[in-house]
């Protein structure tokens, strides 16, 4: 059995299923439901490394984060994302942004899993579509942004915020660029594919382009825009970085997840 129940204003949905037990048919719904909404999420899915790693092949090839290092050796493709009570500083990516879009190839899909959450409301997940801010842009805007790529690097400024993990069990690297379009098509729906956390300039150049980072930073986060997403032990979310920002939000307390990233 598998049932969807869509959030407010089809932004994100969850999918009511059991992921040890799921069918062809059942996955081709999920596909389908994760390219109409750009996120959905799971309860109670009691999932081992083994489990997760097989049901995250199914949507393509796994990608190394370049950012933190592995599980361990079996499951390298599996980060952890860990924040601890005692810790100072804001939480990793606790600002809008898509994952890796400064490397060649970004992921196109992020799942996370639940291992150890703090009381429920307290360290949400907060999404933002992009296909609601494509469809709200101007025509005017619609045809400035789809002649332009935006430049991203992994030290913009959400960085601030992976440097705590990357000390404690990252890998040294040295700064990664890359450009891409920032009007893509997805399925039949165009989204803004631009990550806040990371533009640093647009190419080709243009004279107003602090002005207009600014004013496309400020209408791709706009409220009507998000769905804050709050976190059960045991719980798998999915989403698709080419059509959804999404943020940590700021918490005090113990938190473990489990990531993965697909291109």
């Amino acid at each position: 059995m598998i049932r969807i129940i869509p959030n407010k204003n089809n932004i994100g949905a969850e999918i009511d299923t059991d992921l040890q037990k799921l069918s062809k048919e059942n996955f081709k719904i999920i596909i389908n439901a994760l390219n109409k909404y750009g996120m959905i999420f799971f309860r109670r899915q009691n999932l081992s490394s083994k489990h997760y790693v097989e049901f995250a092949k199914n949507f393509g090839k796994l990608a190394d984060y370049p950012r933190l290092k592995g599980l361990n050796k079996k499951y390298p493709q599996i980060t952890v994302v860990q924040r601890k009570e005692s810790d100072k500083g804001p939480s990793f990516g606790e600002q809008f942004h898509t994952d890796s879009i400064y490397t060649k190839k970004p992921p196109r899909f992020t799942m996370l899993l639940s291992k150890l959450v703090p009381k429920k409301g307290k360290a949400n997940t907060e999404f933002c579509s992009q296909y609601h801010a494509f469809k709200n842009l101007t025509e005017p805007m619609k045809r400035k942004l789809s002649s332009l790529k935006g430049v991203y690097s992994s030290e913009g400024p959400i960085s601030i915020t992976t440097k705590e993990r990357v000390k404690e069990k990252g890998k040294k690297i040295k700064e990664l660029k890359s450009t891409h379009k920032i009007i893509r098509k997805i399925s039949s729906n165009y989204a803004i594919y631009s990550s806040p956390g990371h533009l640093v300039g647009f190419q080709p150049k243009i004279k107003n382009e602090v002005d207009l980072k600014k004013k496309l930073f400020k209408h791709q986060i706009k409220i009507k825009f998000q769905h804050s997403l709050e976190w059960e032990k045991n719980q798998l979310a999915i989403w698709d970085n080419r059509s959804m920002l999404h943020q940590a939000t700021p918490f005090k307390g113990n938190r473990i997840m489990h990531r993965i990233t697909i291109l």
